[in-house]
């Protein structure tokens, strides 16, 4: 059964997406199926899973002649729509790749073939590759190859199938929880330090999303397994799981619906939506950044000026995949994206050593305070993956500070076990009454005894 072009773009005509804040309607050029057509000129890369199972970079198939693709079958057209609906990549269970290798473009002249299965579909994670060939799931000429880093020629005959993740179970698990807010509408958390947000590889239990299940009685639900580096990488990022929805193989039917997400490192208020409608409003809101967000850290070191923007774009770390770096230049060079944060320094403490640093985002980027923190070269105190180690903080702050308090000094830095940061204030438009509404909490026990005592030891001398 095929679907004609005309048809979908007339089903596309009824979705809006928005680009910094200007809704634009992206449309299929029927001359050019291999394009997809923006107002004003305006450009938009998806990576899409398309009919055969290669990717594309835009819509439709990569180097073949758009008189062979006046039609596509509805399968792709759904992952088309999916793909511009949601935003992000479709699953990738069960894509097929058939290809020989034309060239190994290598300065070692020697490639490997996870290397290059991840260069062919785009948008797929090297770990999920990995984890398709360790299963026995890809032959090189007709051999099955279980060698992740086995070496591929020019002239070999790829296959490959994509292997398929196992959906998680989501129970509802009896876990106290600080409710800041509650009607039945939308549900605001004051979410503690080392709490993952929901289920995921390594972290099945115990999550927000289990104790929520259980404080809204609502029944078991199914979430999509993800790759084990998504794992605990989101700093407030837009998650577009969406409450209610299933998406063919993929199962998402999550209820309450969980808006956007703090690192499980990170303290502090979360705003949870209890319907559909709700989570659809306050998403829109994420999207176009007009939620108000404000945080607050304890940084290694002041940062000059003592007040600023970075508008830095953050992109994934070549050499770490939990980790992200911030990018200077423009946001669509590689995967970085724009990231633009609001600093401002509260108060200097430890003669130096040591700030207390408001942050307001303008964007939600994963990791984006403390990517843009180590870019101004103050990591956040106890975030160890950008570069606040304990031995930075002991000689930032053991010099500033009477000799007779240095073993105080060891013993709480020795504690430190998360970055000192916390979403200290959130506000948006009610998604029922409309209103504006706030919210706030004061910081966590262990946050508050390290300011604490920055703030004592300021005011003595040696």
């Amino acid at each position: 059964m095929l679907l004609s072009l005309e048809t979908l773009n007339r089903a596309l005509g009824f979705m809006t997406l928005s680009r910094d804040g200007e809704p634009i309607t992206p449309e299929l050029d029927w001359k050019r199926p291999s394009s997809v057509s923006i107002p004003n000129q305006e450009s938009i890369r998806w990576g899409l899973l398309i009919g055969n199972g290669r990717i594309a970079d835009k819509i439709g198939f990569r180097g073949v002649a758009a008189e062979q693709w006046k039609e596509i079958d509805v399968w792709s057209a759904g992952v088309i729509l999916y793909v511009l609906l949601s935003g992000t990549p479709p699953f990738w269970g069960g894509v097929r790749l058939e290809e020989t290798v034309v060239d190994v473009n290598s300065d070692s002249g020697k490639l490997r073939l996870d290397s290059w299965i991840s260069s062919r579909i785009i948008g797929i994670s090297r770990a999920r590759v990995q984890s398709s060939i360790r299963s026995g799931l890809v032959s090189v000429n007709d051999r099955i190859v279980d060698k992740v880093s086995h070496v591929i020629r020019a002239g070999d005959k790829v296959n490959c199938t994509i292997s398929e993740l196992q959906p998680l179970r989501a129970e509802p698990e009896d876990i106290p929880l600080d409710i800041v807010y509650e009607d039945e509408h939308v549900l605001v958390v004051n979410k503690p330090a080392h709490m993952v947000v929901h289920p995921a590889p390594g972290n099945a239990s115990g999550t927000l999303v289990n104790g929520i299940l259980h404080h809204c009685s609502l029944p078991t639900v199914a979430l999509p397994n993800r790759d084990s580096e998504e794992d605990d990488i989101s700093d407030d990022e837009f998650n577009s799981f969406a409450a209610g929805q299933n998406c063919g193989t993929c199962e998402t039917n999550i209820r309450p619906g969980i808006v956007h997400r703090l690192d499980k490192g990170t303290s502090g208020l979360l705003v949870v939506a209890k319907d559909e409608h709700s989570h659809a409003h306050l998403s829109e809101q994420f999207k176009l950044h007009t939620i108000h967000r404000v945080y607050i850290s304890l940084t290694s070191g002041v940062p000059t000026p003592l007040s600023g923007r970075v508008e830095i774009p953050v992109g994934r770390d070549p050499n770490n995949r939990i980790r992200m770096t911030a990018v200077p230049g423009p946001s669509n060079s590689g995967q970085a994206r724009h990231a633009a944060s609001r600093y401002k320094v509260i108060e200097i403490l430890a003669a130096g050593g040591s700030a207390l640093v408001e942050w307001r985002l303008e964007t939600g980027r994963t990791h984006q305070i403390r990517a843009h923190a180590k870019y101004l070269g103050i990591p956040l105190l106890g975030d160890e993956v950008y570069g606040g180690t304990k031995n930075m903080a002991l000689s930032l702050l053991r010099p500033r500070i009477p000799s007779s308090h240095h073993g105080q000094l060891a013993q709480l830095v020795s504690r430190l076990d998360r970055p000192c940061l916390h979403a200290v204030a959130l506000g948006f438009n009610h998604p029922k009454t409309g209103k504006n509404v706030h919210f706030s909490c004061q910081p966590p026990e262990d946050f508050a005894e390290i300011l604490s005592w920055l703030r004592k030891i300021s005011t003595e001398k040696d």
